[in-house]
């Protein structure tokens, strides 16, 4: 696929980009470098590879998953300017 101006103009309407006309020509040659290193990336045979997460072998930290009430309500409410039970009280918004 090759990027044309009609095209690089089209992009840059799409991002809500401006580009202005000394621009478009250096965006698309800039655009079809890039879309000819993908198209280099696709011929790379990678059947027998593993897929990454991290290049760096890790486990994931993980915590246990427990449902709690969190126990901090008076905390919570402490600074409230107006509580009632472990409710904050706010004024009435909709009729």
């Amino acid at each position: 696929m090759s990027v044309d101006s009609a095209i690089v103009r089209r992009i840059a309407h799409l991002s809500r980009i401006a580009v202005g006309d000394d621009e478009v020509e250096r965006l698309g040659q800039e655009l079809n470098a890039i879309l000819a290193f993908v198209e280099e990336l696709n011929a790379v045979d990678v059947s027998g590879v593993e897929p990454l997460t991290s290049v760096l072998p890790m486990k994931m930290k993980k915590r246990e998953d427990v449902v709690t009430d969190g126990g901090f309500a008076d905390d919570i409410l402490a600074n409230a300017p107006e509580r009632e039970d472990h409710f904050f009280v706010v004024p009435k918004v909709i009729e």
